[in-house]
Parts: C-alpha cells; sequence; structure tokens
C-alpha cells in the first residue's frame, strides 16, 4: 500500500513532465479586490495559488516549476513589481515547484519547520536547493501587509505534516491550500506525516474559523464555501466509517475493495489522481496502520 501511495505522489508530479502538459499561461479569479486565485489556464500549473497585491506582492504556494516564471511575469504585469513574499502551505511539488525561481528573482521563502526539514533531504521538488524556505515558523505567524492581516498557522499531521492554513482576518477569506480538495477525493499523504484524523480536525478547524460569507481558496478546485468544505468534512467522516465497519468485520483490503464501499460518492468525487479506490486504500491503511 505504501509503494502504491509513493507512486501516486510521484505521478502527480510527474504529469506535467512534458511541454504540452505545462501551463503557459495563469488564469486569474477575482477573490476581493487585490487578491487572485491563480491557476493554470491551458495545461497543468500546480496547485490553486493565491496572489495579493498592493504596496508588497504577497504568494501563496507558487505551483510546479515552470510556473514560477509564469508568476513573475504576472507580478510584473499586475503590480509592476517582483513577488515580495511566498509562503508554502506544504511540501508537495505541485505547490513549491516555482521556489527555486522566486528565490533567484528575490522573493522570501516562508513555510512551516517540516517543509525545510523534508526539502533539505530532497530539494528537487521545490526545483533545487535555492528553493528552500528562508524563514520557518513552527506554530503561527502573522503578516501585517497591503492594508490586511494574514494569520498563517499550522494544523498538525493533516494533508502532510508541514501544512499551513492562512486566515486574512479582515477580510473573511481563508486559504486552506491541501486541507480542502473541493468536491474532489482529498489526497491524505500518511507517508508525509498526514493523517486522516489530522485531516478532519484541520478541516474542523477551517469551519469552526468560518461563517455563511467566507471565502475558503482549495488546494484544488474551484472557490468554495464554509457549506463546501463542511459537505467535504460529512463525506469524509461517512466514508471513514464505512470502510471501518468493513475492517471491524475482519475483511482484508482485497476483500474491502471488493466490496466498493465509496460506491455513492464515485461520481461527484472521484478523480484522476485520488480514484475511489485509491480513496479506500487510503482509509483502509489509516484504520490499520498497514
Amino acid at each position: 500500500m505504501r509503494n502504491i501511495l509513493l507512486s501516486m505522489t510521484m505521478l502527480l508530479l510527474m504529469v506535467p513532465a512534458t511541454a504540452q502538459n505545462w501551463a503557459t499561461s495563469l488564469k486569474s479569479t477575482d477573490v476581493v479586490p487585490g487578491m487572485y486565485m491563480l491557476e493554470g489556464a491551458d495545461g497543468f500549473g500546480g496547485g490553486n495559488m493565491t496572489m495579493l497585491i498592493g504596496d508588497k506582492v504577497f504568494l501563496i504556494d507558487d505551483g510546479i516549476l515552470p510556473t514560477g516564471a509564469l508568476l513573475i511575469e504576472l507580478a510584473e504585469k499586475k503590480a509592476q513589481r517582483p513577488i515580495d513574499f511566498v509562503i508554502n502551505t506544504h511540501v508537495h511539488g505541485d505547490h513549491v515547484g516555482g521556489n527555486s525561481a522566486l528565490a533567484d528573482d528575490g522573493t522570501l521563502l516562508i513555510a512551516h519547520d517540516n517543509i525545510r526539514k523534508r526539502l533539505l533531504d530532497d530539494p528537487a521538488e521545490a526545483g533545487g536547493p535555492s528553493g528552500l524556505p528562508t524563514i520557518t515558523f513552527s506554530d503561527a505567524m502573522t503578516f501585517h501587509i497591503n492594508g490586511h492581516e494574514a494569520y498563517v498557522f499550522h494544523v498538525e499531521a493533516a494533508h502532510t505534516d508541514g501544512d499551513a492554513v492562512i486566515h486574512f482576518r479582515d477580510i473573511n477569506v481563508i486559504h486552506a491550500g491541501d486541507v480542502h480538495f473541493n468536491y474532489l477525493f482529498p489526497f491524505i499523504d500518511i507517508d508525509r506525516g498526514g493523517s486522516v484524523a489530522g485531516y478532519l480536525a484541520a478541516q474542523r478547524l477551517v469551519i469552526e474559523m468560518s461563517d455563511e460569507d467566507t471565502i475558503i481558496i482549495p488546494g484544488h478546485g474551484s472557490l468554495a464555501s464554509k457549506a463546501d468544505l463542511q459537505i467535504a468534512l460529512d463525506m469524509l467522516v461517512d466514508a471513514e466509517a464505512r470502510v471501518k465497519k468493513l475492517v471491524d468485520a475482519g475483511m482484508s483490503q482485497d476483500e474491502v475493495l471488493a466490496e466498493n464501499p465509496l460506491a455513492d460518492y464515485h461520481e461527484q468525487w472521484n478523480w484522476s489522481f485520488i480514484t475511489t479506490e485509491v480513496m479506500t486504500m487510503t482509509l483502509y491503511r489509516s484504520l490499520t496502520d498497514g
């Protein structure tokens, strides 16, 4: 099972390995004035990114390696200045791949301690050694930037062991990173310190911080609301319960997969990376410590 998840992780990072799969431009979605959600417009650019423009340019995540250059160009076009800061929400190469390009352009890289530790072992995901975060935090930090307050905090053992969520308190926007996949089965990277229990706890925390008007920027998928995140939480709670019932009955992983306990969720939540089968295996592994 571990080898399967590792292979799936590498698959995601290798999807844009040929030029025709890379995004050559970025799609920009207005969140609030001066803030944009960015994603690949004509190909894979990585996970969702957020750019806040004002006296400074503040960026959350920077996609895959080729996306770094696109972000530099976009900041110059929209703000006529370079990107000052980037926060990495976690260690995966579809969220930190542009680090090296941004650092070489003078951007300060900021991340949780565990992201730097993991990138020290393998800096390739961040584009090489220059992509290592230069400022790290253990629990939380706050940016007072462009007239806004961005509270950056760590959620433990969720998607990975280094996840950060960013709450723009004054404008009621939360960038959740891969703590939320909007109407997609989530990737919970157990091999990099993630856990189903921690993932659910992180989602509950974001919901507690939200109200009906909160805009939630997910790591993947379209802009979301508190209601969308609640639906995702309810789905995962129920999915875990369905698999647990079969595990408690003594079924093996193959037997659980044959029962297809998540069939009711397949049409809405299945996608190319985390299929219904992979989600079932993740839950089985989590429940059995396999």
